[in-house]
């Protein structure tokens, strides 16, 4: 751990000049002013709000110290959730590509729910890259706890057999996902999927809460479509979500969760974005990758916001809304040619020395303060959250 934030505060030195003070957030892009029509209600401002201290607290998973202990207590903010009652946790190790968080339940006079809550990572940009960019092929899920088989002579290793719930919508062609995302949430699936089944069974009025901040939140929308092919139906909220996939698996998460007849404000998708954010800008549009819908757009660069700073966006390339800041990387990086195997990316990559030549809009600075911006700075295991948020009071999930 010690070594880690070694390595964050050499990188943050040599990307600083020599001012102690916090840098001005540069926006990614000038946007065009939000509607006021499309603000979100108080109540669903309320319910994002509690969502970004519910994934905070995932932060406390996989780091040295207390934890999250049950009944359900942290160092950070389990004590806003007087009726939280933990599950259980669950760390898959120290690699890049392992996932950790928790299964917790929410009693009433709270809201009843299931929330399974997925950690992010530090280093989102380079997790985005190490965790194999290079898309593979989707193949849901759905159906029964023996759906994936060891096969002999398989790239992956994996067979995945569909015995899919909804054998009409669960088919994804031409569908290709983030190879590392994919990898993480195989990692998690076997640390909660029969935990979430038995709470399923037990709970039926409770909602199926999926939350991520991050690269949790990646892992998060791949849960979801998994969860969503046995029939559960989750409610997910990701904040700072990178793309996970291509234009067909974005089609498909959009086919599952975003109903046109459905009011925006009860859609069971909320992919919440911030103004000086760039992670759900990548992966890059031209290595493959694309956005889905169900985008909430933060559009002030500082904290704490407000209700009308939030703005529900329509469709995925919404120009009020961060798929505003979408532009063509031509005359800065060297193109990559997609279905390039593993050996030519990483020739590539070399010969585009990285995130050196990404633009401005995906600084140190941005990645490390404005991509833990959601509603309060998310990302410390320690009393009342980052001490930036100290002297803020949050409304509690009880209403106090």
């Amino acid at each position: 751990m010690l070594l880690r934030w070694s390595k964050v505060i050499v990188v943050l030195l040599v990307s600083t000049t020599a001012t102690i003070s916090e840098p001005q957030q540069v926006p990614l892009r000038n946007f065009q002013e939000p509607q006021a029509s499309n603000n979100v209600s108080d109540e669903l401002f309320r319910d994002l709000e509690e969502l970004s201290r519910v994934v905070d607290i995932a932060y406390c998973v996989g780091t040295a110290g207390f934890g999250i202990q049950k009944p359900f207590l942290c160092a950070s903010r389990c004590q806003d959730f007087k009726h939280f009652e933990l599950v259980k946790t669950w760390n898959t190790g120290i690699l890049i590509s392992d996932s950790c968080g928790y299964i917790a339940l929410s009693h009433p006079p709270s809201a009843p729910r299931i929330v399974l809550a997925f950690r992010g990572t530090y280093s989102i940009a380079n997790a985005i890259i190490d965790l194999s960019t290079i898309p593979q092929a989707y193949i849901p899920y759905p159906g029964d706890n023996g759906d994936e088989q060891k096969t002999a002579g398989s790239t992956s290793g994996w067979h995945l057999v569909s015995r899919p719930v909804y054998p009409n919508s669960s088919r994804c062609d031409n569908c290709t996902v983030h190879a590392g995302f994919m990898t993480s949430w195989r990692h998690t699936r076997s640390e909660v999927l029969d935990t979430i089944e038995k709470l399923v069974a037990r709970y039926p009025s409770y909602r199926l809460t999926l939350v991520g901040h991050s690269l949790g939140g990646a892992v998060a929308a791949l849960a979801a479509l998994d969860f969503h092919a046995k029939g559960w139906n989750p409610q997910v909220t990701t904040f700072g979500e990178p793309k996970i996939g291509n234009e067909a698996l974005v089609k498909y998460i959009d086919r599952a969760f975003l109903n046109q007849t459905r009011p925006q404000e009860n859609q069971t998708y909320r992919r919440v974005t911030h103004v000086d954010d760039p992670v759900p800008l990548l992966p890059l549009s031209e290595w493959g990758y694309r956005t889905h819908g169900g985008e909430i757009y933060i559009s002030k660069p500082s904290l704490p916001p407000e209700r009308d700073d939030l703005y529900m966006c329509e469709g995925n390339k919404d120009p009020h809304c961060l798929a505003g800041a979408e532009a063509s990387s031509d005359g800065f990086m060297s193109r990559f040619e997609p279905g390039a195997d593993i050996k030519s990316f990483k020739k590539w990559w070399l010969h585009s020395k990285g995130f050196l030549e990404i633009p401005a809009r995906f600084r140190t600075w941005q990645l490390f303060f404005a991509h833990r911006d959601y509603f309060w700075r998310l990302g410390l295991c320690v009393p009342g959250g980052d001490p930036w948020d100290w002297y803020r009071s949050p409304k509690l999930a009880d209403g106090t």
